[in-house]
């Protein structure tokens, strides 16, 4: 999956495009991914991240070692 979110697991959702005379077509709506790079001390290395730009805020306050872990948790690889 490209549009798929490290973190939160946000990936795309689908939906209608309305056209002024309101036809309807499909179209997707994918997460703002972001490629981050974070230093994790626990294991002094570099590790890069897929994350959407809410879960780059959610890094920020939780602290990249507790993002990692709940990664893992998921079952991702990091």
């Amino acid at each position: 999956m490209s549009a798929h979110c490290q973190l939160t697991g946000a990936q795309p959702v689908f939906g209608k495009k309305i056209s002024r005379s309101h036809r309807r077509t499909s179209r997707r709506f994918d997460p703002n991914i972001q490629n981050k790079r974070y230093w994790l001390p626990g294991e002094g290395r570099h590790v890069r991240l897929r994350l959407s730009a809410r879960a780059v805020k959610t890094v920020h306050t939780i602290g990249v070692e507790a993002a990692v872990a709940r990664i893992r948790a998921r079952g991702e690889r990091v």
